[in-house]
């Protein structure tokens, strides 16, 4: 087999793939990394984050900070301000990228996105958690109303004037569901803050 076409066959495990992969996972598919070496430096393979591949001419990503972590922190979620842009219920442009990961995790060392951990417990941190495909990338990210009861809950961290626009824009988009939300509320504690605030909204 000629070079070219062993490197048309790498690009096409990318594409099977979504066009993301990780070293390790393209070196289990059968990949060299001599051939994604040659890929890079031709520039048909983009480097998002050491180890981490992307073929340079997909469309650009949507979210792309979302895709390095959900690739290397594949125990985490995309959460509280993150999560409430993915959902479109705030005005906020986030400098880092929020991630919840289990309470017993180490700190993982990443040269890109800027990210902003939180540890949660492992209870916590399976409630409302969703899977999408963000720009052919699978990504865990928590439901509407699990972020919005996080972010009441962390609301002395993340500012109380991000907490009440993302209620109003929650309860204003018509998409919602307050008996999962005050179940949330329930199981986290924080039942007795939500609700007040929520009502308070509501009743305007």
């Amino acid at each position: 087999m000629s070079q070219t076409d062993r490197l048309q066959g790498v690009i096409q495990i990318f594409r099977r793939a979504g066009g993301v992969l990780k070293m390790s996972e393209a070196v289990r598919l059968g990949v060299h990394r001599r051939d994604l070496y040659r890929l890079r430096d031709i520039g048909q393979l983009t480097v998002l984050d050491r180890g981490l591949y992307r073929l340079t001419d997909l469309p650009d990503p949507s979210l792309p900070d979302f895709i390095p972590v959900a690739k290397k922190i594949p125990s985490g979620v995309i959460c509280l301000i993150s999560a409430l842009v993915f959902h479109e219920i705030t005005t906020q442009i986030p400098h880092f990228v929020y991630v919840a990961v289990p309470h017993n995790a180490y700190k993982p060392v990443m040269e890109y996105p800027p990210i902003r951990f939180f540890w949660y417990g492992e209870k916590f941190l399976e409630i409302g958690v969703e899977e999408h495909r963000v720009d052919g990338c699978k990504v865990k990210i928590f439901d509407r109303e699990k972020t919005i009861v996080d972010v009441v809950k962390y609301r002395n961290k993340i500012g109380m004037d991000v907490v009440l626009e993302a209620l109003r824009m929650y309860w204003q988009s018509g998409n919602t569901d307050l008996t999962k939300l005050y179940g949330y509320a329930k199981l986290l504690r924080i039942d007795r803050v939500l609700r007040p605030m929520m009502e308070a909204i509501v009743s305007v």
